[in-house]
């Protein structure tokens, strides 16, 4: 059992830096510090954005339109942390 949470958590933790590297990689194509005309840059955008976008788009529907800031990856960060520290209070001692 113990093993089973310890993936669980790693893919947890694994899910967090995905949504991390989206945000910093958000930022950069933002910014123009990348640029998407590069193949390995839009390769990569365009697997976070296939992997994140059905996720955001459910947490989308919850949260009041804000302009031009996007809090979805924010909630998805937090929904994340807090599912790990729930699973560790509660399963793991």
């Amino acid at each position: 059992m113990t093993s089973l949470l310890q993936i669980l958590l790693l893919a947890i933790d694994i899910a967090r830096w995905i949504v991390l590297a989206h945000v910093i990689m958000s930022w950069l194509i933002n910014f123009q510090v990348l640029n998407l005309r590069q193949s390995l840059v839009a390769q990569i955008w365009d697997a976070l954005q296939r992997t994140l976008n059905p996720i955001y788009s459910r947490v989308r529907r919850f949260i009041p339109i804000t302009g031009g800031i996007d809090f979805a990856p924010l909630v998805v960060l937090f929904a994340l942390i807090a599912l790990k520290i729930v699973i560790i209070n509660n399963f793991v001692y």
